[in-house]
């Protein structure tokens, strides 16, 4: 049997754009995409803590140290420049595994995104 478990997260980070007109994804600085485990394509769940908003995209590299935390195409219009959310991704275990499994969660600073 196989379930889901939290992989990696990026817990509270600060939306730096949004960009209605750009194909849809969520552009993420390099370094927290490094510090968190996720890579370029991956599936993501956005949780945005100013309105409750959840959906699903995946992931951009944007320029490493940069701060840079963008949503793109439709999921613009869910967020707000400022809105601070949480991004999720998740990876399918064996139960047993799973048990034992230590996702990557990276608390960054919500004035800049900074991981200092």
């Amino acid at each position: 049997m196989h379930i889901q478990v939290v992989k990696s997260k990026i817990h509270r980070v600060r939306v730096t754009g949004a960009d209605l007109n750009y194909i849809g994804s969520i552009t993420i600085d390099e370094a927290l995409l490094e510090a968190s485990n996720i890579i370029e394509g991956e599936k993501v769940s956005i949780v945005n803590i100013n309105n409750g908003e959840r959906f699903d995209t995946y992931a951009i590299v944007g320029e490493k140290n940069s701060g840079i935390i963008t949503l793109n195409g439709p999921a613009a219009r869910k967020v707000q420049k400022d809105d601070i959310i949480i991004i999720i991704s998740y990876a399918s275990l064996e139960f047993e595994e799973a048990k034992t499994f230590k996702p990557w969660i990276v608390f960054p600073n919500e004035k800049d995104n900074s991981l200092t």
